[in-house]
């Protein structure tokens, strides 16, 4: 029971200053469009504490702590923002409906990207506080038998680009690697000065993912240099973060497609479940690390809700890019339609998940063995 609660601590700890953040996000651009700001709530269902401000926003904890949402004026929780047609001139110039294309846009999209500079911001102190992971890109030994060899590795070689992507360290190198079990990947090496383009189809190696389950990962079959901690100076820190939340952005768009191409299996998406426990496992780590997994799923907060789905901010901006190329709105009905399709998306994508966290759960692999 005490690694339970534990557990759910810091699961606590690391998912709700990422939900305060994206909300925020989406809340800082509301005030500055003018927009009356009725909840900012951290959480969902009944409000455990919370105060007004001045403005009239109600600030609240509640009670189910997966996610959070900013209610603005004017705005439906589901289907079509309220066309104003009852309200006063004064209640349309607060209004989120009523506001230009731009500011509703800016305002919805502004909950991701505060995750993903918020991410950026993890890096960056980091880096310039405990230093960044540093191995240089640059082969030392190519293991006998292994994919590298096959693909004409050598001793010596400079990794410069991986699956068309550019290396500036030896970590990257693995992570992209990872990413490709049994898949052919381009690769861009220097070696003496001159450029090759070579082919590497990485071995598929099975591995516990530290949490009661498995992974297929790549592996290349090649060793780097002694690992390091470079400290940077605050501006080549940022430029880094800026770099780090690229790669990491890259890598979670590439396995999202690998899910949907059939590549990467879907058992491998996690849900609440997952997410505490991985939050408890990098708190064992340390701090370091902990802080580490905090900007990771900053960056997969912000993309999930970049996803075309409505109910999700991607969907509302899908629904403006409509509306940008028409010059006009979709229909009420199309709108309707969206609204309770992606509900029922999103709903089952969550059960889905959360059914994977607990087919993975110890306790209930022992008892699906009682039964096989």
């Amino acid at each position: 029971m005490g690694g339970i609660v534990v557990t759910i601590f810091w699961f606590l700890v690391v998912l709700t200053p990422l939900v305060f953040v994206h909300e925020f996000g989406h809340y800082w651009f509301a005030r500055r469009a003018g927009v009356r700001v009725e909840v900012f709530s951290v959480g969902f269902g009944r409000e455990l504490f919370g105060y007004t401000d001045k403005a009239g926003t109600r600030w609240k904890f509640s009670l189910v702590p997966f996610g959070g949402y900013v209610k603005m004026f004017g705005q439906s929780d589901l289907g079509p923002d309220d066309d104003g047609a009852d309200m006063t001139d004064a209640e349309r110039a607060v209004s989120f409906h009523h506001k230009k294309l731009s500011q509703k846009t800016a305002i919805v999209a502004a909950g991701p990207l505060a995750n993903i500079l918020f991410a950026i911001s993890i890096f960056t102190i980091l880096f310039a506080t405990a230093g960044q992971p540093f191995t240089p890109a640059q082969v030392s030994e190519v293991v006998p038998g292994s994919a590298a060899e096959v693909a004409g590795l050598k001793s010596g070689d400079e990794f410069l680009e991986v699956a068309g992507r550019s290396i500036a360290r030896f970590e990257e190198v693995q992570q992209l690697i990872r990413l490709h079990p049994g898949i052919p990947v381009d690769i861009l090496v220097d070696r003496d000065g001159n450029q090759l383009d070579l082919v590497a189809t990485p071995s598929v190696t099975v591995i516990p993912d530290g949490l009661g389950d498995e992974a297929r990962i790549g592996v290349l079959g090649v060793r780097g240099l002694e690992r390091a901690f470079e400290r940077h100076s605050v501006p080549v820190a940022a430029w880094q973060g800026v770099r780090e939340t690229v790669r990491l952005v890259s890598v979670t768009v590439t396995a999202i497609g690998q899910m949907f191409g059939g590549e990467r299996s879907a058992q491998e998406l996690g849900g609440p479940v997952r997410i505490a426990q991985m939050s408890g496992s990098a708190a064992d780590a340390g701090i370091a690390t902990l802080v580490v997994f905090a900007a990771f799923l900053s960056i997969n907060l912000g993309l999930i809700n970049l996803l075309p789905i409505p109910l999700l901010d991607g969907g509302h901006l899908a629904f403006y890019a409509y509306e940008a190329v028409f010059r006009r709105a979709p229909g009420r009905w199309a709108q309707e339609l969206g609204m309770k399709i992606g509900l029922v998306f999103v709903l089952g994508l969550m059960l889905f998940a959360t059914f994977n966290d607990i087919v993975r759960l110890p306790v209930v692999q022992r008892i699906v063995e009682l039964f096989t």
